[in-house]
C-alpha cells in the first residue's frame, strides 16, 4: 500500500484556487496583515466553509504556501548538490527561475524577517552541504559560509525589487563568475 494518501482532486484545485487568490491579492497589497478570509475566498470564489476545511486560519495557510516554497527550492537545489555536477550555472539557473517565475510572491515574503531569515538559513545549508560534497572544508570557515549565503541572499533579494529586468540566465552567469576561484 502506498504511503501517499490520494488527495481528492476537488480539494487539490480548492488549494490552488486559494493560494492563486493569496497571490493575487498580495501582488496588489504586500500586506500580509491585510489578508483576510473573506478577501481569500471572494477572490477565489469560494466559501469560508471551504477555506476552513482545508486550513485552520490565514496563519496555516501562509505556513503552507511557504513550507510548498521551500519543498520547491528543495528539489530545485537538489542537482547542485550532485558532486557530479560540473555545470552549476544549468542548475542554479533552475533555481533562479523558480524565483522568477515566482518573484512576486518573493517580493513580499522576503519583506518579513523569518522568510528571510528561513531563505538565508536555507541558501547556507545548500552551501555547506555542496561544499561537503566537494570535500571543501566547511567546519573552521563558517564565516565563509554566511559571507556567501548573505551575497546570495543579497543579490536574490536586489534581483527580484530592483533588477527583474535581468534575466536568469544572466543572473546566473554573474553567481558562477563571482565564485569562480573559490566553488559553491
Amino acid at each position: 500500500m502506498s504511503m501517499h494518501k490520494k488527495q481528492d482532486p476537488r480539494a487539490l484545485r480548492s488549494k490552488k484556487m486559494m493560494k492563486d487568490a493569496v497571490f493575487s491579492l498580495l501582488s496588489e497589497n504586500q500586506d500580509v496583515a491585510q489578508l483576510t478570509v473573506q478577501k481569500i475566498t471572494n477572490r477565489a470564489e469560494l466559501n469560508r466553509a471551504t477555506f476552513y476545511l482545508h486550513y485552520e486560519d490565514i496563519n496555516d495557510l501562509i505556513s503552507q504556501i511557504v513550507q510548498e516554497i521551500f519543498d520547491e527550492l528543495s528539489l530545485k537545489t537538489e542537482p547542485l548538490l550532485q558532486i557530479k555536477n560540473l555545470d552549476k550555472q544549468e542548475y542554479l539557473l533552475g533555481f533562479l527561475d523558480y524565483i522568477y517565475e515566482y518573484r512576486k510572491i518573493f517580493a513580499v515574503f522576503i519583506g518579513h524577517t523569518e522568510f528571510k531569515n528561513s531563505l538565508f538559513e536555507f541558501l547556507k545549508n545548500v552551501i555547506h552541504m555542496r561544499r561537503s560534497e566537494r570535500n571543501i572544508a566547511t567546519t573552521e570557515n563558517t564565516v565563509a559560509l554566511e559571507i556567501i549565503a548573505a551575497s546570495l541572499l543579497g543579490i536574490i533579494n536586489w534581483w527580484i525589487k530592483d533588477g527583474i529586468q535581468y534575466s536568469s540566465e544572466y543572473v546566473a552567469k554573474q553567481i558562477t563568475s563571482m565564485y569562480k576561484k573559490k566553488p559553491l
